[in-house]
C-alpha cells in the first residue's frame, strides 16, 4: 500500500501538468546528474523518446566536446543552488539524438522535493536569434561607414572594418573598451551624461544636432565626425548602434564655400562702388567736354576750317557713344539687383514687347509666327528685356530683300522651359557663337548695324540669373534661333 500523503500526489500531479504544458523544453535533473523527469516539448527538441532518456545522465544532452566540463559546473551549481542563467558570458550548445548539435539558451531553478534536491532546467532552442545575430553582424560589417554597437554601460561590443580604418585600432583592441576612448579629451568628460540622457528616451537621431561633433584616432587625431544613433533591443539588454562619418572633406568644402561666398560679397562691393563711379564722376567729365564742343561749335564755328569743325564733331559723337555706353554698363550690373519673383504670363510679355517694339516692327515689315506660350516663375522686367533684345536683333540683322519673319516656341523639358526665338536674318558663322554673349562684341561694323554690343550679353546674364542658359544655332544667309531656358525651379 502507498504510503505517499493524498496531497502530495495532488502536488505531484498538477506540477507534472504544468511542466507538460510548458512551450519551453523542461528537464528535471537530480543531483546525480540523472534525468528524473521531461516535458513533451523535450521529445519534440532533442528527438528521443521520453523513456529512452528518464534515468540517463544529463550529458547526453550535451556535445563531446563539452562533456568533460560539465560535472565541476554541475557540482558548482548544487553547492550554491540559486535560480540563474547558465554560462553567462559562454555560447552554449546542446546535441539531438541525431548528433545534431544547436546554440541553446538554458535557465537553470532548484527545487526541494521529498527525494531530495533537485534542479528544474529551461532549455531554448536560439538557431534563429543567432541566425539573426548573424545577419546583423553581415549588415554591420558591410556598411559603408563606421559602425559601432554600444551597451548601456557605455562599453563597445562590435565594430566593424570601417571602424579599425577610421579610428586606426584593431578589432580586439576596441571591444570591451568603453566609447569615450574614441572621444576627445575635451568633451570627454560630460559624454557619460548624454549617453544616459539618450537611454532615457531612445530613439533614431543625429548626434549632436547643432554642434560640431569630433572624434579621436588612436594617435589622438581629431577631426570633424556626423553621428546617427540607432537603439537596438539585443539578447543582452538595450543598446546603441552608432554610425559614424568622418566628415573633413565635407568641413573643408563648407569652409572653402565660405570663403568664395565672403570674396563674392567683397566683390559686389567693389562692383556698387563701381557703379556709382561710372554713374556720376565718369559721366560728370563727359558732360563738360559735350557743354565745352557745343560752346565751340557755336562760339567760333565760324572761326574753324572745315577740318576743325568735323573734328569737334566728332569729338561730340565719341562723347554721346561713351555715355551710351557707360549707361548700357550700368544697365548690365543692374540686372537682378532688385527684382521680385513673379508669376508671368509669357504670352502677355511677348504682346507687351511687340508694342514697345511697335514702330521698328512696322518699318522693318516683320510679322510672327508664335506658340502658346507657358505662363511661369521669373523676374518680368528682366525676362522682358530678353525678349525685347532677341526680336529687336531679328529685325535689326534682317535681310533687306525679303519679308522679316519672328517665330517664337517653348518647349517643357524635366526641370525648365526651353524657349526658340527664330528669325530669317542674316545669320552668322558659327565659329563666332561664344564671342556674341560677350559684353560689347559686335562682329558686324557700327556703321552698319548701329548698338552697344552689350544686347546679348544683357541676355546670357538674363537666362544665368533664371538658373537658365542660351544658346544659338545659325547658318549665314539663312538666319538664326536661339534657345534659351528658364527654371521651373528658381532659387
Amino acid at each position: 500500500m502507498s504510503t505517499t500523503p493524498p496531497q502530495y500526489k495532488h502536488t505531484e500531479l498538477t506540477f507534472q501538468v504544468m511542466v507538460d504544458a510548458s512551450p519551453n523544453a523542461l528537464i528535471l535533473v537530480n543531483e546525480k546528474g540523472k534525468i528524473a523527469y521531461t516535458n513533451a516539448f523535450v521529445e519534440k527538441l532533442f528527438q528521443y523518446e521520453r523513456s529512452e532518456i528518464i534515468g540517463q545522465e544529463i550529458e547526453i544532452l550535451i556535445p563531446a566536446r563539452f562533456k568533460s566540463h560539465h560535472p565541476g559546473h554541475f557540482n558548482s551549481f548544487f553547492k550554491n543552488p540559486k535560480a540563474r542563467m547558465m554560462g553567462v558570458g559562454r555560447e552554449l550548445y546542446a546535441i539531438k539524438k541525431d548528433k545534431t548539435e544547436f546554440p541553446v539558451e538554458i535557465g537553470l531553478n532548484p527545487i526541494v522535493t521529498v527525494d531530495g534536491n533537485l534542479v528544474l532546467a529551461s532549455i531554448i532552442d536560439i538557431s534563429e536569434r543567432k541566425k539573426a545575430e548573424e545577419r546583423f553582424r553581415l549588415v554591420v560589417e558591410s556598411a559603408s561607414s563606421a559602425m559601432i554597437l554600444v551597451d548601456k554601460k557605455g562599453v563597445i561590443r562590435l565594430v566593424n572594418t570601417q571602424t579599425e580604418k577610421l579610428f586606426r585600432y584593431r578589432r580586439e583592441e576596441l571591444l570591451g573598451q568603453k566609447i569615450e576612448i574614441l572621444i576627445p579629451n575635451e568633451i570627454r568628460g560630460n559624454h557619460p551624461k548624454y549617453r544616459k540622457e539618450f537611454s532615457k528616451n531612445p530613439e533614431v537621431r543625429s548626434m549632436g544636432s547643432g554642434r560640431d561633433l569630433y572624434a579621436i584616432d588612436r594617435d589622438a587625431n581629431k577631426f570633424p565626425v556626423e553621428i546617427g544613433l540607432n537603439p537596438i533591443e539585443t539578447s543582452d539588454g538595450h543598446m546603441v548602434l552608432a554610425s559614424i562619418i568622418d566628415i573633413t572633406e565635407r568641413k573643408k568644402a563648407e569652409e572653402n564655400s565660405r570663403n568664395y561666398t565672403k570674396k563674392l560679397e567683397n566683390k559686389n562691393k567693389e562692383l556698387e562702388q563701381f557703379t556709382y563711379i561710372a554713374s556720376h564722376d565718369l559721366q560728370e567729365p563727359l558732360k563738360s567736354i559735350t557743354g565745352l564742343s557745343e560752346i565751340l561749335i557755336e562760339e567760333y564755328g565760324d572761326l574753324l576750317d572745315q577740318e576743325g569743325r568735323d573734328s569737334l564733331s566728332f569729338l561730340n559723337e565719341s562723347t554721346e557713344r561713351m555715355k551710351e555706353l557707360i549707361t548700357a554698363l550700368l544697365n548690365y550690373t543692374r540686372l537682378g539687383q532688385k527684382s521680385k519673383l513673379e508669376q508671368i504670363d509669357c504670352n502677355e510679355l511677348i504682346k507687351a514687347v511687340k508694342e514697345d517694339l511697335a514702330s521698328s516692327i512696322s518699318h522693318a515689315n516683320t510679322s510672327f509666327e508664335i506658340d502658346t506660350l507657358p505662363t511661369l516663375y521669373g523676374y518680368p522686367t528682366e525676362l522682358r528685356l530678353l525678349f525685347q533684345n532677341l526680336i529687336n536683333n531679328a529685325i535689326k540683322f534682317r535681310k533687306k530683300e525679303r519679308p522679316s519673319i519672328v517665330k517664337i516656341s517653348a518647349q517643357k523639358q524635366s526641370k525648365a522651359w526651353q524657349f526658340k526665338v527664330e528669325d530669317n536674318g542674316i545669320g552668322m558663322d558659327m565659329k563666332f557663337s561664344g564671342k556674341i554673349f560677350t559684353i560689347f562684341q559686335q562682329l558686324n561694323s557700327k556703321e552698319e548695324y548701329s548698338g552697344s554690343g552689350i544686347g546679348l550679353a544683357h541676355c546670357k546674364k538674363i537666362a544665368e540669373l533664371h538658373d537658365g542658359d542660351i544658346c544659338v544655332e545659325s547658318t549665314p544667309g539663312e538666319g538664326s534661333s536661339f534657345f534659351f531656358t528658364i527654371s521651373t525651379k528658381i532659387k
